[in-house]
């Protein structure tokens, strides 16, 4: 991994603006604050639950939305006003956008964004997806059009990865084998990645980089992976595994919600709630006595 900076955020800070005409001000930040580097030829993993702000950190760094408050430079540069052309970012809306749903053959779709310019990467990258190139866009199914977008996606020579959610269509096999493509780029060739995700299984070895988001913020920086021991316990012998460390993680990141919740700290918007929209006591005997319609 080499000592050069990939990705710098300083002071980062973003709110989403509020429906109906409503000031910025009267939301809740998506970001708060956040400060990190992330060193070229590393993968950084964000583990946080739906909601902590990963989306909305990999739109930015992507340059997909106007800075409101901080910095962020990728290889130096501003990604809205100077976007890198060494920068792919790949989210799972694309697969759903009805445009790439046409009857359209796949080796005609890739010639058109430019496959023939990258012959060589293309080819790889149709046998580790296991791609066919007679496929019809609009016959093939959700997990078989994300292949057609990552091939789309990979088959230049990126240098920073942003990669939101997009192998949840993909079956193990494949996922295998894109990741193992992954790691071997940023190794031979330095790229650097972040990944949001939440599929853990057979991610171990994947990482160099991990970090906890919650509500906008950083709980645990970008962090060298695996953690060090001390940070589980101080008679620590065994690294949990990834999956356990994210069930942690979430798990915690609820129980806080729910105390803060309950102390008056925030609103409770999530559960069930009666005809008026007042939330119903979480206690399960409160919760089914509202709706034993015998009393």
């Amino acid at each position: 991994m080499s000592s050069e900076i990939a990705v710098s955020i300083k002071d980062l800070s973003y709110t989403h603006a509020p429906p109906g005409g409503r000031p910025l001000a009267s939301a809740t930040p998506a970001l708060r604050d956040l400060n990190c580097t992330i060193a070229k030829g590393s993968i950084l993993l964000l583990v946080g639950g739906n909601g902590a702000g990963k989306s909305t950190l990999l739109y930015l760094l992507a340059g997909k939305r106007m800075l409101q408050q901080g910095d962020v430079r990728v290889f130096g540069k501003d990604v809205f006003k100077d976007y890198p052309d060494n920068l792919v970012y790949l989210g799972t809306e694309w697969a759903m956008n009805a445009g790439v749903k046409r009857d359209i053959v796949v080796s005609d779709f890739l010639n058109s964004v430019g496959g023939h310019r990258h012959q060589e990467r293309r080819n790889h990258l149709l046998d580790i997806l296991d791609v066919d190139l007679d496929w019809h866009m609009h016959a093939i199914s959700d997990g078989e059009r994300r292949r057609v977008q990552l091939v789309m996606g990979l088959m230049g020579k990126w240098d920073l990865l942003l990669l939101d959610e997009v192998t949840v269509d993909l079956d193990v096999l494949v996922r295998h084998e894109l990741l193992l493509f992954l790691k071997e780029e940023t190794v031979k060739r330095g790229a650097t990645i972040v990944y949001a995700t939440h599929i853990f299984d057979g991610l171990n070895d994947f990482p160099t980089h991990i970090s906890h988001m919650r509500d906008g913020s950083f709980v645990l920086n970008p962090s060298p992976w695996p953690l060090d021991l001390s940070y589980f316990s101080p008679n620590g012998t065994q690294t949990p595994t990834l999956h356990s460390i994210a069930l942690k993680w979430l798990s915690d990141d609820r129980r806080l919600r729910i105390k803060e919740e309950k102390e008056g700290k925030r609103k409770q918007s999530r559960g069930a709630r009666d005809a008026l929209g007042t939330p119903i006591p979480r206690d399960g005997k409160t919760f089914f006595h509202n709706y034993d319609y015998s009393h």
